[in-house]
């Protein structure tokens, strides 16, 4: 029996596309020339002090009582905008969001966040409360920036703003690596902050 071609020749597909496929991650990402490993990934971790996100925290912890988390607008306002501009404060780095990224047909779209340091990092939000279609969409992101990067690491997360994931995508062994790893918010706020920081600091 033939193997069904996901990815259509004479169809475009942006990275939301790769979200909504009714596919597996790995029969997608093979069609773009990646294999997928799920496996716990050691990150770049900073030893650094990140006093701020202790305070940041301790707001969260206080205000979640009182507001409802119940669409994608407040997580991101509550729960990522927070973290992500702390990050860029205490980095220096830069942040942009909704960016725009073009390869070709199969990898365009938008990328939720992107930060720019000694190395760069993708942040997208999951969709629908999805983590694992949200995965998917990462990796595709990731595919398309290791085209225009010259690192041979790039790391993503995919977050629902209560919980993180990091992917790592390889360039020389076309290998994307989905870490097994979850990582909550607030309670593992201090060690996510330290691994976002790590990541933008680490050589490539």
């Amino acid at each position: 029996m033939a193997k069904i071609k996901i990815l259509q020749e004479n169809q475009s597909y942006t990275f939301r596309s790769y979200f909504e496929l009714p596919y597996e991650a790995d029969e997608i990402l093979a069609e773009l020339g990646y294999s997928l490993i799920k496996s716990r990934l050691t990150l770049p971790k900073t030893e650094k002090n990140l006093v701020k996100l202790l305070e940041i925290k301790d707001t969260i912890n206080d205000i979640l009582p009182f507001v409802n988390l119940s669409n994608e607008t407040a997580r991101r306002e509550i729960l990522v905008s927070p973290i992500l501009l702390e990050i860029v404060h205490f980095c220096h780095c830069q942040l942009r969001i909704e960016y725009p990224l073009k390869v070709n047909q199969y990898l365009k779209g938008t990328l939720d966040y992107l930060l720019k340091s000694t190395n760069n990092l993708i942040v997208i939000e999951a969709k629908n409360d999805d983590l694992t279609k949200g995965f998917t969409q990462l990796s595709a992101e990731l595919i398309a920036l290791a085209e225009v990067e010259n690192n041979n690491i790039l790391y993503g997360a995919v977050t629902m703003g209560d919980i993180w994931r990091f992917g790592q995508l390889n360039r020389t062994d076309k290998q994307i690596i989905q870490d097994i790893n979850l990582f909550k918010i607030p309670d593992d706020l201090e060690d996510l902050g330290k691994i976002l920081v790590g990541i933008l600091e680490v050589d490539s």
